[in-house]
């Protein structure tokens, strides 16, 4: 575990986009309506608050505890961001303290994140044969295809790469990278015409991003980013990804009556969100 010594009190930064992270979000509030909300309802299993930041262009989740030490204390680990603070100390102090610490607790995240996936997910043997996730199906890599062509076989589940049979494992690699890339580009934007379509709403923009902490962000002025990697899982979970975005044009923000609008273009969100954040790692190689 990861901790660092207190900050001293800087001025937060405001942002104007709403991020889906990679790590553990807060519970979602049940469907009621929003005047029956408190907003430090969300708790950890060890009674912690769970809250939420915004910090730059990035939201970061974190868990509030209080305690009797003297001064505010950073924990990260594979769960996240711990923070254990006097009873006294005020929100507004313990924001302040993250604001100043901003840096180094993304870094340590991103550090932890990479080490659970080194640890967990299978590195691809990149040559004729290797096997690599596609919309939750693994798809056979296959060389030797005639020279220009690369052919995707939904039927036979099988890429067909116009390389040697001893091409280098980089070229293999960045071939097959920029043909999930391409995919993820053509299908993502099919699926935000969709669930826009659903919401009556539209986006200005989006792209794909390689981001390490967020698997999608939207920002006030309608840009929409979400992470290639998305191409690797089913079908259901990049819907829930763009209904999720998408939403976030009628509400930026995670509150009540963001959920209920996510639940109304994608009914299924809170198993989708469950798949995602319990997802088996064996879908996920190491590309």
């Amino acid at each position: 575990m990861q901790k660092s010594p207190t900050p001293q009190p800087a001025a937060a930064l405001d942002s104007r986009q709403l991020d889906l992270p990679l790590f553990a979000e807060p519970a979602i509030p049940p469907s009621t309506p929003p005047s029956s909300q408190k907003p430090d309802a969300a708790r950890a299993p060890d009674g912690s608050k769970l809250r939420s930041l915004t910090l730059g262009t990035q939201t970061l989740h974190y868990q509030l505890k209080r305690s009797s030490r003297r001064s505010i204390g950073f924990a990260i680990d594979s769960s996240g961001l711990m923070i254990t603070a006097p009873r006294w100390v005020t929100l507004a102090d313990i924001e302040t303290a993250i604001s100043e610490k901003q840096r180094w607790i993304f870094t340590k995240l991103i550090e932890w994140q990479t080490r659970v996936e080194q640890r967990a997910l299978p590195r691809v043997d990149w040559k004729d044969g290797a096997q690599v996730p596609y919309l939750g199906q693994p798809v056979r890599v296959t060389l030797g295809a005639p020279r220009g062509t690369l052919a995707f076989d939904a039927a036979q589940a099988a890429l067909a790469l116009p390389l040697p049979l001893q091409a280098d494992p980089q070229q293999i690699k960045d071939r097959v990278q920029g043909w999930l890339q391409g995919e993820a580009k053509r299908l993502f934007g099919e699926r935000l015409a969709i669930y826009a379509e659903k919401l009556g709403v539209n986006y200005r923009a989006y792209a794909l991003s390689s981001a390490a902490t967020r698997w999608g962000s939207c920002s006030s002025d309608g840009k929409i980013r979400l992470n290639w990697r998305l191409i690797h899982f089913p079908l259901s979970i990049i819907d829930y990804v763009v209904a999720h975005e998408l939403a976030h044009l009628r509400e930026m923000n995670h509150s009540p009556r963001f959920w209920q609008t996510v639940e109304s273009i994608f009914p299924e969100f809170r198993e989708a969100r469950q798949t995602l954040k319990h997802h088996p790692p064996e879908l996920l190689p190491t590309l």
